[in-house]
């Protein structure tokens, strides 16, 4: 960061604490999430005023040393003795002197900038926007642990079910919805469930709560659990991961117990989403296991299920299968909607290709590459590019090739036929 972006940088810190003191209606979610660790925001989500700022905040956070001396040449910015306190002695101007350096685009990701600028500059951001696209406080892993120790410490219980899930915070996810390529029947059936979620009172009013139940059908490798994953961050929901198999393992012990626990720490921490990966093990365990404990426990999983509602407890349900010719019709009626996954055609594998290939040199055909790998699910494009920009780095270059894109696919052909061998 050279000097100048240095001085930039501390003078949106400073302007930052003087708005947000100076404007009491702002709240958390109009700092940024790099505000919120240097103004020490704590777990429950308190913002306590008067924020202030330091040299030493300053260089434990953002790693910028002597920020008084950087200011020093700043008329409407002051420090106290050793650095303790920096001080706005001018809001306005201080905002106008931001303005003129070229501060008006680090705008563009700071609510209280945004909301501030607004009056003093016609070329601001709009608040509104930049505080929609501005990471929620809710979303972050520090607010979500404290959720789940506040609900814990109101019912002990509920710990041992929360041993067999992955809780993740949206922030967390890396999967970012806009990234996929959905065909139009799943934009189709999420944008429903995005507008359940606007209108939950209207439907409860109505005595609807038959809503957010999804079943996700299709072989491995195209996008079930990575699907789930974006629907978290896109919907700002935490999601609750279930792998039956576990669950219902009868190493476990009280596994209908188990199950009952993590229903109910989801309908807790709702909003969020609980996702049950592997659902084909609830069939085979009711056709094929005479164990007793875990039939057991299918059939609790099965009673938990009709028993949750989008509407009513702010539960998003999904279930994902590799073998819906497994589940029985107890299972398939538990969902009102089947969203379905096929292995991609041939326009989609370009699309896909296209997404995965954004940020890398590519210097190949696409309508080539799709002819040549029919059958390929997306996962096993994304392996598929990951060898041949490795085929390109081992030999020095930074773009990738037909050569090293037919690299990839023998790879993934290779793997492909190790899977369908049978080894008994």
């Amino acid at each position: 960061m050279s000097p100048e972006d240095e001085t930039l940088k501390l003078l949106e810190v400073a302007l930052t604490a003087e708005i947000f003191n100076q404007h009491q209606n702002l709240d958390i979610n109009d700092l940024t999430p790099e505000c919120r660790m240097l103004f020490g925001v704590n777990g429950e989500g308190e913002v306590k005023r008067p924020l202030s700022v330091s040299e030493g905040m300053i260089k434990r956070s953002l790693g910028i040393q002597d920020a008084c001396s950087k200011l020093s040449k700043i008329p409407v910015i002051t420090c106290d003795d050793f650095g303790q306190r920096i001080h706005v002695t001018s809001l306005e101007a201080a905002a106008r002197m931001f303005v003129r350096k070229g501060g008006i685009n680090l705008a563009g990701s700071n609510p209280a900038l945004a909301f501030y600028l607004g009056s003093v500059d016609t070329t601001a951001p709009s608040y509104k926007l930049v505080r929609a696209a501005n990471p929620p406080y809710e979303d972050t892993r520090i607010f979500l642990d404290k959720k789940v120790a506040t609900i814990l410490s109101g019912d002990e219980s509920l710990k041992s079910g929360l041993d067999l899930v992955i809780i993740s915070a949206p922030d967390e996810v890396e999967q970012k919805f806009e990234n996929f390529v959905c065909t139009d029947e799943q934009i189709r059936i999420i944008s429903k469930i995005k507008i359940a979620r606007q209108h939950r009172e209207t439907l409860q009013r109505h005595g609807i709560h038959e809503v957010g139940k999804l079943l996700f059908v299709g072989p491995p490798g195209t996008g079930k659990t990575s699907l789930a994953l974006g629907l978290s961050r896109e919907m700002h929901l935490p999601l609750i991961e279930v792998r039956i198999s576990m669950v219902t393992s009868q190493y476990l012990g009280e596994t209908s117990k188990n199950i009952d626990r993590i229903f109910e720490f989801a309908k807790q921490i709702a909003p969020c989403i609980l996702f049950i990966d592997e659902f084909d093990f609830v069939a085979k365990s009711r056709v094929t296991d005479d164990h007793g404990a875990m039939k057991r426990a299918v059939n609790a999983l099965l009673k938990n299920i009709d028993r949750i509602s989008l509407i009513r407890d702010g539960v998003l349900l999904i279930g994902a299968t590799n073998h819906p010719q497994l589940l029985d019709e107890a299972a398939w009626r538990r969902f009102d909607e089947i969203v379905e996954f096929s292995l991609p055609g041939r326009e989609m594998r370009i699309q896909i290709l296209k997404h995965i290939t954004a940020s890398i040199d590519c210097q190949c055909d696409y309508g080539l590459i799709a002819d040549t790998t029919e059958g390929f699910s997306g996962a096993d494009l994304r392996i598929m590019i990951k060898e041949a920009l490795l085929s390109a780095l081992i030999e020095g270059r930074s773009h990738i090739n037909d050569c090293d894109i037919e690299r990839g696919i023998i790879l993934v052909s290779n793997r492909g036929a190790v899977r369908r061998q049978n080894w008994l």
